[in-house]
């Protein structure tokens, strides 16, 4: 579709990005580490919200295997990254992955200066509990920046799929599902957020959550869907 030359923040490079159809979200691509426009726009957002990040305690939940959390991976000297295993205990190791269930994080209480989810909170059942423990392992000061697609933009929330009382999981529309590396099933899809995602946070943690969109072309951030949110403990 287009090409252009420019400096990506994920492997920090001059390079190429090309997109290979209209659907930029997914095929606009660096040449060098093929990372997507939401992870570039991630890690700028990284850069800039928290510049002390590589001294910083890290946890990211569901890394990919490119773009921003190979950097943060790199560079971050307290970076931990975590994968969700039912059944696991958060905390252990399974599959040589740290298990972590966002809903119920081992972390202590103010340990963490920075979570990191890229396109995980669509597939929460309980987004309350999650954004409440990120809020309880955040040091003040300490952020969450994260993706999320933000499919239903100013129309409310749609909630998908919800956990019965038996455990098991009730579908309130016909199940969707995005691509996982852990499964060939894929994650259920269990919100379509809109922008009440901030009041969300705020009512689940008392955290203020701004909504960045960003347009930067000599990065290679131009897409559909790929504004980052930040949300910060009160000091």
């Amino acid at each position: 579709m287009f090409k252009n030359y420019g400096f990506c923040p994920c492997c920090e490079q001059v390079t190429q990005f090309s997109a290979s159809g209209e659907w930029l979200r997914d095929q606009y691509l660096c040449d060098l580490c093929k990372c997507l426009p939401r992870e570039r726009a991630l890690m700028y957002c990284v850069d800039r919200f928290m510049p002390g990040w590589r001294q910083a305690a890290i946890h990211e939940s569901s890394p990919s295997p490119r773009g921003a959390s190979l950097r943060l991976q790199r560079d971050g000297r307290n970076y931990v990254a975590s994968q969700y295993f039912a059944d696991v205990p958060s905390g252990s190791t399974h599959q040589g992955w740290r298990c972590e269930d966002l809903e119920a994080l081992s972390f202590g209480d103010a340990s963490v200066d920075l979570h990191v989810t890229q396109d995980v909170m669509e597939h929460v059942l309980d987004p309350h509990a999650v954004f409440r423990e990120i809020g309880r392992t955040l040091r003040p000061g300490g952020m969450h920046i994260f993706t999320v697609p933000l499919v239903n933009r100013d129309k409310p929330t749609q909630v998908c799929a919800v956990r019965a009382p038996d455990r098991t999981v009730e579908h309130l529309v016909a199940p969707t599902f995005h691509g996982s590396p852990l499964s060939n099933e894929g994650s259920l899809v269990t919100h379509n957020w809109g922008f009440d995602i901030v009041e969300a946070i705020w009512d689940a943690a008392g955290m203020s959550t701004r909504i960045v969109i960003l347009d930067l072309l000599e990065m290679g951030i131009r897409a559909e869907l790929i504004e980052v949110l930040v949300s910060v403990k009160r000091a």
